[in-house]
This record gives structure tokens, sequence and C-alpha cells, in this order.
């Protein structure tokens, strides 16, 4: 079966076509993205402009025609963050979904928490056992754990790099006084996770998505030292680093893509933070993640 996969994510727009089948693993088949950092078209009130609603329908509307030629038998359209979050979503999604014909729903915080730890679980494997997987993105951050295929806890937070680096960090490189502010709202809104993952053995955790992928490249490629996970001792040299450069400078860097490097920082973090709340000995990087655990859910549906 040919799915495919519209990912109306806050930094892009994501029409990824998927092969799958019962039983087997979603088999990529192409990738078709757009960069819109849709956080930067919200006004004063919380909506997204005239201007961002037209830039998703554009680029929707593109997606969807440059897979065309593919023959895709079904297409799970969803938004997070950027979308959930915003005070004229329900008017947004009607826009769309009239405008390209398609189902564009909204998936909840916690939803996206689930559909990615199915897909970490899946990935790992059951010899992972009580797994926690972390998902830093740019409008939030999903936690999940469990030792099962559905977690017993779950949660989504206001914390994502994109959203962070807006809301928080000023100057190129960034100023000394936003990053100690920004270091100091992540103690306060991470701390409560101690507490509610307090019977976490801090021995299996797992990264998925884009920043977690991007901090472990930089961690083998520069501190390669500190192994092949991403550990907390490779972050407390990582992060001074970043801090320290411009944007240009980042992207200079080896594994920073352009649509990353002026976030990376806030998502790197982030990750410390994680890390050092919740005692974690290291992340392991999973390559699936949100998209991956929606086609599953959706294969798993099909066959009941």
């Amino acid at each position: 079966m040919r799915l495919g996969v519209l990912d109306v994510g806050s930094n892009t727009i994501h029409l990824q076509v998927i092969d799958g089948y019962l039983g087997g693993p979603p088999i990529p088949n192409s990738s078709h993205k757009s960069i819109i950092r849709l956080t930067e078209y919200l006004d004063e009130a919380g909506s997204i402009t005239e201007i961002g609603v037209d830039r998703i329908t554009d680029a929707i509307a593109a997606n969807i025609k440059s897979a065309e030629h593919l023959e895709i038998d079904e297409l799970l359209a969803f938004a997070t963050s950027a979308i959930r979050e915003a005070n004229n979503s329900d008017e947004v999604i009607a826009h769309v979904n009239k405008t390209c014909n398609i189902d564009l729903q909204v998936l909840s915080g916690e939803e996206e928490a689930r559909f990615t730890f199915l897909a970490a679980r899946r990935w790992l494997g059951w010899s992972s056992g009580d797994l926690l997987v972390l998902d830093i993105g740019g409008g939030s951050l999903e936690i999940a754990r469990g030792a099962e295929e559905d977690p017993v806890f779950k949660t989504s937070m206001q914390l994502g790099a994109g959203r962070l680096t807006r809301t928080f960090l000023k100057g190129d490189p960034f100023t000394s006084k936003s990053l100690k502010a920004l270091e100091e709202y992540l103690e306060v809104k991470i701390d409560p996770l101690a507490a509610s993952l307090s019977t976490f053995e801090k021995d299996n955790a797992a990264g998925t998505s884009k920043t977690f992928r991007t901090l472990a490249k930089l961690s083998q490629n520069y501190y390669p030292k500190f192994g092949p996970h991403l550990t907390l001792s490779a972050l407390e040299e990582l992060v001074p680093k970043l801090q320290a450069l411009n944007v240009d400078g980042r992207m200079e860097l080896q594994s920073v893509s352009a649509e990353r490097a002026p976030q990376i920082v806030a998502g790197a973090m982030v990750a410390r933070q994680l890390m050092q709340t919740l005692e974690l000995k290291e992340i392991r990087i999973c390559p699936w993640a949100l998209r991956e655990g929606i086609v599953l859910h959706r294969l798993d549906w099909i066959e009941r």
C-alpha cells in the first residue's frame, strides 16, 4: 500500500511517500518538503496571518502536485503545534481542506507523543524494555515512556526549538543575557518531569527527529571520545560552542543545515536540560518518528 504522509509542522510542510504493508517496515519512496517556519506568520493575537495561510496552502498544493505521478493510495494529513495552538486554527484547517481538497487533521500533543513512541518501539524492539522517547520539534517537546506499544506516560510541552528561539534568544551571536534567561526558563519548566519519571531506570532513552539527529552527528564529528550515542558530557562541551557562534558560523559546522542553524542552540539547550534533570546516561537516536508512527498505526488499523 502506498501512503502519502503530509506533515504540516512548525518549520516545514513535508509530504513523504511511503510504501508499507502490515508486518513490514515503512519504506520511504520519495520526499517533498517546503520550509515555511509557521511561527513567523503569527500576529500579536496568536493567529496565523493571511499571508501565512497562503504560504501553507501553496506549499501543500505544490507538494501534492509534485507527488501526483506516484499514485498514492491514501493521504494521511496532519498538523502539529504551530497550527494546533493558533487562535484561528479551525479557520486555517477549513480553508486548507477546501482549497487543497484534503482532510487535514490536527494532532493533539499527546497523540504526537503516542505515535512517535510507537515508531520508536517498533524500531528499537521489545528488547528495549521500559523506554523513554524524547522528540524536540520546532514548536513543542514530546515525551513518552512505557514498556509496551502504548506509553503509560505521554506529554507535550511548549518547548520547541523554534518557539524558544523566537521567544528568548536575541542577537547574532545570541546575547549572554538572553541565553541565561532561556536556561533559567528551561530549568523551571523541565524540573517537574523528574517526579513524573522518577521510576524510570535512566539507561534506556531514545531521541527522534531532526534536532536530536543533528546533535548526535555534531557529537560524533567533534567529540567522538564520548561514544556513538548522545551523552550529557558531549552536550556540556557542544552547547557553549554553539552559543558562541553566529548563525553563519553554525551553518558552517558539519551536519548543521541552513534550516536548522537558527534554532539548534535552543534545541541543544533543551536536550542538555532534559539529560541533567532526568539524569539520563545517554540518548540513542531512533531514525523513525511521528510520520512512521502514523503509518504503522494506519496499517495496524486496516488489518482490524
